[in-house]
């Protein structure tokens, strides 16, 4: 079977784009870790399917998986390279587009400057609704890793995140503290792990080992995260700029309304693939 696909990225968090619109799309969980190989496939952090939608006032329906074949619930940056996969393909000649996803329904809207905008829906605290084993919604909870007290906040954007601040995002412990916190027993389902960076109070640098994934580029809904918690903790005001080594995100957050995040979504090019030709390279392995 070939399947018809885009790659694009927005800051540099790299997506294949699959209209299941338009083509008959059956995907299971090795295909898609074939096709999220960097070497013998196309590569990507994660995969995005667009769906026809069977709820009224809703445009599409918005499936996202990792490149090791899991399905996720949420994903900002692939949410702008969404609506501007469906408005360049001509799926939608709307600016504004409603989309259920797993968690819930977000409206992305293209901007005269070329960025999207989405409104990306109101963070919840609940530790059930993250989830994250704890008796009390904090804003701030302290967590044992190796015998070690840390401070975190922890936000769902539609998916779980915790939350660290950090000095230095450039010499924060990413790459050996990231899978520790991702995997801790108190987050059942696992947690995306932001490092957030304060540089001022309209301005933070962020890094975030993504569930499933590692470090990316960037995160969309952990850019989310990071701003709603250091609003909440009293550090930051509504609106931010976050910086990631991708690129910069713009995020605003009044209390108790939908987070907002703006930010370029781009394609980088168009392709077709095998996925007959894709088994026969992994089998040869």
């Amino acid at each position: 079977m070939k399947i018809q696909f885009t790659k694009m990225q927005g800051l540099g968090n790299d997506f294949m784009v699959i209209d299941g619109v338009n083509q008959d799309i059956q995907l299971d969980s090795t295909t898609i870790q074939q096709l999220g190989d960097r070497h013998f496939g196309i590569g990507f952090d994660q995969l995005l399917l667009v769906e026809a939608s069977n709820l009224p006032d809703i445009d599409f329906s918005y499936r996202i998986f990792n490149n090791d074949g899991s399905e996720v619930e949420q994903c900002g940056n692939g949410a702008r390279c969404f609506a501007r996969f469906v408005f360049d393909k001509g799926l939608s000649h709307k600016r504004e587009i409603a989309v259920s996803t797993a968690r819930g329904v977000i409206y992305p809207r293209l901007e005269d400057n070329g960025n999207v905008t989405v409104n990306m829906g109101v963070p919840q605290f609940a530790p059930a609704a993250i989830p994250f084993i704890s008796d009390a919604d904090l804003i701030i909870h302290p967590l044992d890793v190796d015998g070690q007290s840390i401070d975190i906040s922890v936000v769902s954007m539609g998916n779980p995140h915790a939350v660290q601040v950090v000095s230095d995002v450039e010499t924060a412990p990413v790459a050996s503290l990231g899978p520790k916190i991702e995997t801790h027993a108190r987050f059942p389902a696992k947690v995306n792990v932001g490092f957030m960076q304060i540089v001022n109070r309209d301005q933070i640098k962020l890094r975030v080992f993504e569930r499933a994934a590692g470090e990316t580029l960037a995160c969309g809904t952990g850019a989310c995260a990071a701003v709603v918690a250091g609003i909440r903790r009293g550090l930051l005001n509504p609106s931010v700029r976050v910086i990631t080594h991708g690129g910069e995100l713009t995020i605003s957050w009044q209390t108790g309304e939908a987070v907002w995040m703006s930010g370029p979504a781009v394609t980088v090019f168009n392709g077709e693939i095998s996925l007959g030709n894709l088994g026969e390279q992994y089998a040869a392995q």
